[in-house]
């Protein structure tokens, strides 16, 4: 049944919008007759519906050109003019026709509407909707009379808001500006529209007034107190966005932060599905972060808004926090650090550092020599180190001819990745080595508290047990070396669920996880491995099939294993054991090495000893005299060498490797009793001239010696000159003189290859 009500004979139907009674309270009193009341508005929404803003629709449309005192008349009578099917189009100021003909012949200005009213009358169309212009009326004919009702909304809504955009416009005096926004505010709160641009509307207009006129911080605070209401259950707008980070930014303390802001950042932290899609929304949470922790109780602070987004109870209830809160702490951890990469003078993008394109640094490239003239006899140093090698340089001096091949991991990772124009890795640029792996990362005041604020909140993500296997999951593919990160991956390493730590390991082949950066040796390590260890037993406990994952330590962490078995760990003691119980070491040299390194302490002799009474063929490697090759993990230091070589015997030994270890020349002592050495690596050592001095006197028979980037000096190398069987020299960035080469030239008959790169003989 249409509604309708009643109004005084005669008189003039037309009711201003403000002065409308509220919505469900008109009624429609009995016994009046439509020819004594033709313009009675019908009763609005009182069953609660809820419509969609219209935008355009097909509707059969009447205009009626009379005088205003003829109205009711005109509307009472059983005959109206001819009805043209129109589709109309609510646009932002006006409304016109897709066939501007007829009625329609022009479009219809929202300021032209004087009102707009729902109306009914008996023997007359019905579903009409009454449009009051000057010297006229449109009626409008919709299918039903919830279409009607969604007209008139509709209409009612582009009208008032488009009279905010005008009024906002142009302000005058603030109270009444501010008045205003609370009714426009009101109006969408109120309206039974529901869409999403109804609520974004009156925001952007807010956004618009900021950005256009000078606000004292009062305006601004009481403006967005004004609009808070509109804020519980939609994002704020981009634009918006810009303001409120500036708001936390120059007033933290500000009450608004607290009051306003947080159940703002909380619904974005619960309902935000993709921050790609507004990045605005993600620097505006990340501001408000580092706004609580201006406040005086800082971190607790953050930590109590932290607790609030997870719940009280075991479960977090909102799955999309902990991925946004995720999200937010690594693009500002990002952020921290693209800064001071872009802020060096002189220095390449961070897409040209990705693509092995950066620029040199002063300390000299580490170039290990490949001999072009090797004798028979002698092993090319090439051999100590074969993990990973670059296509092959060819350098010509004056009197010798050696080939140079570059022997880092990471220009492995950095030509891989030439060609790809993806956004450079972060990562990748902070693990570039060596010379970018050594270089001190001095951030700004600001940037290292953002840092140490987002780092801080990773942690205390790491501190609730649900939360950690998604955590574990998110950190997994991007490790980055920060030392304060180490609580979050001891967190990881504890946690006996597999899916959490099995995100230690690398998200694929060739990409370095959290397990391979706090390997003795890697960029995050700083605790002797103690970490590591920790990781490696607990993966040696659940993730893998003990085999596999022995293969995988076998090949690519042997070393390090090795090293914490010489200090005495019990878990690489215990994966040292199995090897050799599972036989996964084919090369007998290497065999021998672990056994040595499980005699060098109580412990792992007693394991040993255990394990051959149960393979007796371990016993017998032993017993034949030792390895004759040996490499010392790199970082290791002189305590490490003489428990090595204490432990068993190393009379076959021929050939050692100390490169990239920590060792001095308090070393020296334990080499010379070495009687078969013949080639010995220090490269990139702290061994120096006293130690040459005493290799000189007793190691007679040495025939190749690198000492590349060793501090030695012209008076330890000058004691060479008694090692008649040197065949093989590398001096490559020691501080050797002109003078100093061409006497050991003369001295030493037998020398073929040298090196004196990036010294004075050079």
């Amino acid at each position: 049944m249409d509604r309708t009500g009643g109004s005084g004979g005669g008189s003039d139907c037309r009711q201003t919008e403000e002065s409308k009674p509220p919505l469900g309270e008109m009624s429609a009193p009995e016994g009046n007759k439509m020819g004594a009341a033709p313009c009675r508005r019908a009763l609005l929404h009182g069953n609660g519906m809820r419509y969609k803003l219209l935008q355009e629709g097909d509707i059969q449309v009447c205009v009626i050109r009379h005088p205003r005192t003829f109205l009711s008349k005109i509307l009472a009578s059983k005959f109206l003019r001819r009805w043209e099917p129109h589709h109309l189009t609510l646009a932002d100021n006006s409304v016109a026709s897709a066939t501007p003909t007829g009625y329609m012949e022009n479009s219809i200005s929202y300021i032209a509407i004087e009102d707009v009213q729902l109306l009914s009358w008996e023997n007359a169309p019905k579903y009409c909707l009454q449009l009051t212009i000057p010297g006229g009326t449109i009626l409008l004919q919709a299918a039903n009379s919830y279409l009607r009702d969604q007209w008139f909304h509709s209409l009612q809504w582009k009208k008032k808001i488009y009279k905010y955009k005008k009024v906002l416009s142009n302000p005058s005096r603030w109270e009444v500006v501010l008045k205003e926004i609370r009714t426009l505010v009101d109006m969408a709160l109120t309206s039974p529209l529901q869409d999403d641009s109804i609520h974004q509307a009156p925001l952007e207009i807010v956004s618009k007034l900021f950005s256009e006129n000078n606000l004292t911080a009062q305006d601004h605070e009481n403006i967005i107190v004004a609009i808070a209401p509109l804020l519980e259950n939609h994002h704020p707008p981009p634009d918006l966005c810009e303001f409120f980070c500036k708001h936390c930014r120059e007033r933290p303390r500000s009450m608004v932060v607290i009051e306003v802001f947080t159940p703002v950042v909380q619904r974005i932290l619960k309902h935000n599905m993709d921050f790609g899609k507004c990045p605005l929304l993600r620097l505006f949470t990340q501001e408000y972060v580092l706004a609580l922790n201006e406040l005086n109780a800082g971190m607790e602070v953050v930590k109590k808004f932290i607790h609030s987004m997870h719940g009280p109870t075991g479960q977090c209830p909102h799955p999309r926090v902990l991925p946004n809160l995720v999200a937010v702490c690594l693009a500002a951890i990002y952020s921290c650090y693209e800064e001071f990469i872009n802020s060096r003078d002189n220095s390449p993008s961070l897409k040209e550092i990705r693509n092995g394109c950066q620029q040199q640094c002063d300390r000299k490239p580490n170039l290990p020599l490949r001999l072009l003239h090797t004798s028979p006899d002698l092993v090319s140093q090439e051999a100590i180190l074969t993990e990973s090698r670059l296509k092959p340089v060819i350098v010509t001096s004056n009197e010798i001819h050696v080939e140079v091949e570059y022997n880092t991991t990471t220009n492995q990772k950095m030509t891989a990745n030439v060609g790809n124009d993806s956004e450079p890795n972060l990562i990748d640029c902070l693990m570039v080595s060596p010379t970018c792996s050594t270089m001190s990362i001095e951030l700004s005041t600001q940037a290292d508290r953002i840092l140490s604020c987002y780092v801080e909140i990773l942690k205390m993500l790491s501190d609730y047990d649900d939360w950690r296997p998604a955590l574990a999951s998110l950190l997994q593919p991007i490790p980055f070396p920060k030392e304060e990160l180490k609580y979050v991956i001891q967190r990881f390493a504890e946690d006996p669920r597999q899916e959490v730590h099995s995100c230690l390991l690398s998200v694929r082949a060739g990409k370095d996880g959290w397990f391979q950066l706090y390997s003795p040796g890697g960029v995050a390590c700083d605790d002797d491995g103690e970490l590591f260890a920790s990781m490696v037993h607990i993966l040696m406990g659940s993730c893998y099939k003990t085999k596999k994952f022995l293969l995988s330590l076998a090949e690519n962490k042997l070393g390090p294993c090795m090293l914490l078995a010489l200090r005495g760990n019990q878990t690489m003691i215990e994966i040292l054991c199995l090897m050799l119980e599972y036989n996964i070491i084919d090369n007998n040299d290497a065999q021998l090495q672990i056994i040595s390194t499980l005699e060098s302490t109580d412990m792992g002799k007693r394991m040993y000893e255990q394990l051959c009474d149960r393979q007796r063929e371990l016993k017998e490697l032993q017993r034949k005299g030792g390895p004759t090759r040996l490499t010392l993990p790199s970082k290791s230091t002189d305590a490490d060498l003489a428990r090595l070589l204490s432990s068993g015997s190393f009379g076959n030994l021929e050939n050692l490797s100390l490169a990239f270890t920590n060792v001095t020349s308090a070393c020296a002592e334990h080499l010379i009793k070495l009687p078969s050495l013949k080639q010995l690596n220090l490269w990139s050592t702290q061994f120096g001239d006293a130690g040459l001095r005493l290799l000189s006197e007793h190691l007679t028979m040495l025939q190749v010696l690198n000492l590349c980037e060793t501090p030695v000096t012209d008076a330890g190398l000058l004691a060479l000159s008694s090692m008649k069987s040197l065949c093989s020299l590398n001096m490559n960035s020691t501080k050797l003189s002109a003078d100093t080469y061409e006497d050991l030239k003369a001295k030493l008959p037998n020398l073929k290859e040298v090196d004196v790169r990036y010294t004075e003989a050079w």
